[in-house]
């Protein structure tokens, strides 16, 4: 069958063999590539520019006319009002989080889920972390091209139902746990395809069929969240706790902050901008934890760039990823902010930033800078093990340099952690969560430790009030 492509009929990927230069003149390279450039802040946004539409506005109109059931931040989240670039409210669950997991994350960076756990725990965060939520596929569609909006807005709302329904495994009522998303794609994705949905009556009507089979809809209805909120939000309004419970001064460090493309420059207008992290003008996440911490966080140039993964060419020019990592972000960091960390705040970027650094060193340009997430930051600065929580050896950058200037010792920390695998090996291992409550359903499913977890929270929270 012919697919119109010109491919002896084969569906054309780019890739590989089939790779073709597209002969542009340099304008029309300049013009396909000024994303990678784009400065977003509150400056750009509010100069000469239309009125930005809050979707918000036709969530809560679709819900009047009976056609979708909104997820709501109740009372019951322990919601924060943050603002956006606009000045408009957003509210910021801080409690009964459903986490979605970042297949990236827990694949390349474990450290990075294990330190929001951790943190989550010594602030006696109620949540869920389940296993019944899969990837949001957003690298598919991306990075290749294979995917489509129709798809992705089902894999969306079959998640973000699967959050709404999952405390009735433990006996409590639906719309428990909100959910917090992990992923700056998954977030930038997911913001994305809320508002496709709600301008869209055609797509909703394609995505409630297949949700239909599924049993994925509430009364016949598709379910739309209220917000859509990434954890780096939930670090930034718990920053001040976050803060009371640190035990490491970090005011020597010298920290640089890399936003993600897919946080803040993707719906832009639903991302946090907070009058006290630099004046409001430039995303504040990240760098409201890091300024709470007390470490110096340092400006640079670009800022505003790309980390180089950008999806479609780290899979067909992988080579521009690393050189673009490497002199556009590290050694900018490196020469002219003589940095001691880079601050990110989403799996790819971390996972660029981090790990190319190696292919830099082979070609004589050895710009070595530890790169992290804020939330291990955080983790560090507040006691977590160096390695069985943050764990650093997950790391190509050295990390050790960074931890030697906080003050731990890393070495004695490592051999902690090197005693600890062979306990592991002999079947003896720590949790930061119960594994029974990680299967909501179907094979390995215990109901009654979930119900009695479930009535102890309830318990606890008619204690608290």
């Amino acid at each position: 069958m012919n697919t119109g492509n010109g491919n002896d009929g084969e569906r054309f990927t780019g890739h590989g063999s089939e790779w073709r230069d597209a002969n542009l003149s340099p304008e029309e390279a300049q013009t396909a590539t000024a994303w990678v450039e784009q400065v977003i802040n509150k400056r750009s946004m509010e100069v000469n520019k239309d009125r930005v539409e809050d979707v918000r506005d036709e969530m809560w109109q679709l819900e009047k006319e009976g056609e979708i059931v909104v997820h709501r931040v109740g009372d019951e989240h322990k919601p924060r009002i943050a603002k956006t670039i606009y000045g408009w409210d957003k509210k910021i669950p801080t409690h009964q989080l459903w986490h979605h997991k970042s297949c990236g994350q827990c694949g390349n960076i474990p450290g990075y889920p294990a330190s929001l756990l951790w943190m989550m725990n010594e602030l006696g965060v109620s949540y869920l972390d389940e296993t019944d939520q899969t990837s949001c596929t957003a690298w598919n569609y991306h990075g290749s091209g294979i995917g489509n909006i129709v798809s992705l807005a089902a894999v969306f709302l079959r998640n973000f139902h699967q959050a709404y329904i999952s405390s009735k495994a433990q006996g409590l009522p639906a719309g428990y746990y909100y959910p917090l998303v992990h992923c700056g794609t998954s977030f930038g994705n997911y913001k994305e395809v809320r508002a496709y949905l709600l301008h869209s009556a055609e797509l909703r009507e394609q995505v409630k069929k297949i949700l239909a089979k599924l049993g994925r809809l509430v009364d016949g209805k598709l379910l739309i969240p209220e917000e859509i909120v990434h954890y780096s939000e939930w670090v930034h309004m718990m920053r001040q706790d976050i803060a009371n419970r640190q035990t490491i001064d970090v005011s020597n460090i010298r920290a640089t902050i890399h936003p993600a493309c897919h946080v803040y420059k993707m719906v832009p207008q639903d991302v946090i901008y907070d009058e006290d992290v630099l004046g409001g003008n430039r995303v504040a996440v990240s760098t409201g934890i890091m300024d709470s911490l007390g470490t110096q966080v340092i400006d640079y140039s670009t800022w505003y760039d790309c980390c180089g993964f950008g999806f479609r060419h780290i899979i067909s020019e992988r080579e521009f990823t690393r050189s673009f990592a490497i002199d556009r972000k590290i050694k900018v960091a490196v020469e002219e902010a003589q940095a001691d960390v880079m601050i990110g705040h989403d799996t790819g970027c971390i996972t660029t930033l981090d790990k190319n650094q190696w292919i830099g060193k082979a070609a004589g340009k050895d710009y070595s800078l530890p790169v992290v997430a804020d939330i291990q930051f955080a983790a560090l600065a507040c006691g977590a093990h160096p390695y069985k929580i943050v764990q650093s050896h997950w790391h190509a950058s050295a990390t050790e340099s960074l931890m030697e200037k906080m003050g731990i010792d890393w070495q004695s920390a490592k051999a902690e952690f090197e005693a600890y695998l062979k306990q592991v090996e002999a079947g003896e291992h720590e949790s930061l969560y119960d594994p029974r409550l990680a299967i909501t359903s179907g094979p390995g499913f215990e109901k009654a430790p979930q119900l009695a977890y479930g009535e102890s929270l309830k318990q606890a929270d008619k204690a608290a009030g």
